[in-house]
């Protein structure tokens, strides 16, 4: 029981950022919060938070370790609900918020299916790029591909997001293929803007992760169109795996640089709160995670 309330009690707060809070959400004193993390970062032998007079910060230890204990609460929260809800069919409205191309391209042709097994449930899919409130907007749950590092989030990891370099064969026919990052000055590269600047692209050297500035003749803010641009023989793009997948498996879009790919922003189901989530999101994320583990699925 000790060691259950202490990871409840790390979980929570990284998730408000604060002893304080969590003590006060708990009605007792942030002394006693203090001492379950002590006896927990004492326990495992690694330094799970950096605590200062003003702030707390995960350490790389932590925040690996917040992903697991996330991942095994709700599983836990999940096997109570099924064993006191087994007469329970999830019902009511889920609003859920994605990023524009993966929403249309991935998550839309979901809902259906999704629907089809849950009859009594509804469903508003809002599709933009920016971040939303999910509190002040309303929306039950966020798909986001971002680093979680952010510990007043609360996300499920739903899948890998791995990014590659990728080329038409025609483009690799007049211009050859780099080798090296170095070589990408010597390349047409497509690049993303996003809020009047362009994006680098980030790969793996020498054993840690560098974003690169690409130069192109082309520049867009909307991915689709580097995706066309790509295909089109006009250069050289950065996606994720979900967006060409199917195009490297037809051949009609080929990968270099694969050696220095990095990892990736993974793609999270994202919530306001981890504790009393309806049913309703809670089988809406375990189908997500059912479907984007089936083999192959990024390249049907």
């Amino acid at each position: 029981m000790d060691q259950f309330k202490q990871i409840s009690t790390f979980v929570d707060v990284a998730a408000r950022g604060s002893l304080s809070a969590t003590a006060r959400a708990e009605g007792i004193a942030p002394a006693v919060i203090s001492r379950r993390l002590d006896a927990l970062e004492a326990r495992l032998g690694v330094k799970l938070l950096q605590r200062t007079t003003r702030k707390i910060a995960l350490t790389t230890e932590g925040i690996a370790f917040l992903e697991n204990c996330q991942r095994i609460l709700q599983d836990l929260e999940n096997a109570e609900a099924q064993a006191s809800e087994r007469s329970a069919r999830p019902s009511g409205h889920l609003s859920v918020s994605a990023p524009a191309g993966f929403g249309r391209q991935i998550v839309a042709p979901l809902i259906p299916s999704f629907l089809a097994e849950h009859r009594d449930v509804t469903v508003t899919l809002n599709l933009n790029d920016r971040v939303v409130d999910l509190i002040g907007e309303g929306v039950d749950i966020a798909i986001r591909i971002a680093d979680l590092s952010d510990s007043s989030l609360i996300g499920i990891k739903l899948a890998d997001n791995q990014r590659v370099v990728v080329g038409s064969p025609e483009y690799f026919r007049k211009h050859g293929r780099p080798t090296t990052t170095d070589d990408l000055s010597r390349h047409n590269c497509l690049a993303i803007s996003s809020a009047g600047s362009q994006r680098g692209w980030t790969f793996r050297q020498a054993g840690k992760s560098v974003t690169l500035k690409v130069g192109g003749n082309m520049v867009c803010n909307d991915g689709a169109v580097l995706h066309d641009w790509a295909l089109a023989g006009k250069g050289l793009a950065w996606r994720s795996m979900w967006e060409v997948g199917k195009e490297i498996e037809s051949g009609t879009l080929e990968t270099v640089l694969d050696q220095f790919s990095a990892p990736g922003n993974d793609i999270y189901a994202v919530f306001a709160q981890r504790q009393h989530l309806p049913l309703r999101i809670r089988v809406f994320v375990d189908f997500l995670r059912r479907a984007f583990a089936e083999e192959n699925y990024w390249k049907k």
